[in-house]
């Protein structure tokens, strides 16, 4: 089977796939922290759950990764009981859907699905992810020195979680394009030119 007959393959199943593959990133998810032996602060520098969920966004589209993104720091806390709920679930919830959504809604509305491109969505899609969570925490723990500060904020976001981010910019690239020699993903920057000649 040549590579035409295994994307025509996987496009007529696309559906159940991306539904089994969201699956699949929600159970790496629950599983994945488990690798850091539940250390908070090990997990905080690591950032191991925003790797299936931004990959979920890339592979399976916005929509699943929006919705795997906000239910897994929930289901995981109610299940694992870390993170803990309250504020810290609550705000990853609306962080990690942010991440799902945004990498997903730019890589696929990408002219080329490129190195470029694949960076260019996932580092405004962290960007994006980061804010939403200051402002969870805002909304959840109020201002001022008992609440959320600049300080807070500064070092949750991107002091403690530089190593994370390396980690997800080395990581998921990679895995983008290994991916794309099984055929489950178009990693080509030719993509959509392509396209356009055959329409034309």
């Amino acid at each position: 089977m040549n590579k035409m007959d295994k994307t025509d393959k996987i496009t007529k199943i696309r559906p159940v796939l991306n539904l089994t593959l969201a699956a699949m990133f929600l159970a790496v998810g629950l599983l994945l922290p488990f690798l850091t032996g539940q250390i908070q602060q090990i997990g905080n520098m690591l950032l191991l759950m925003h790797i299936p969920v931004i990959m979920c966004g890339l592979i399976c589209g916005w929509k699943y990764g929006l919705g795997v993104g906000f239910v897994m720091p929930l289901l995981r806390s109610l299940m694992f009981t870390r993170p803990a709920m309250y504020p810290d679930a609550i705000a990853m919830a609306f962080e990690l859907a942010t991440y799902g959504l945004v990498v997903g809604l730019l890589y696929s509305r990408s002219r080329w699905k490129c190195i470029i491109s694949l960076y260019r969505s996932m580092l405004i899609a962290m960007i994006a992810g980061r804010i939403v969570w200051g402002v969870a925490e805002i909304f959840l723990l109020g201002l001022g020195e008992n609440g959320f500060t600049w300080e807070i904020f500064f070092t949750g976001a991107f002091l403690n979680a530089f190593p994370g981010i390396i980690l997800q910019l080395v990581f998921i690239p990679a895995m983008m394009l290994v991916l794309n020699k099984t055929g489950l993903v178009k990693f080509s920057k030719h993509h959509k030119k392509t396209a356009d000649n055959t329409e034309g």
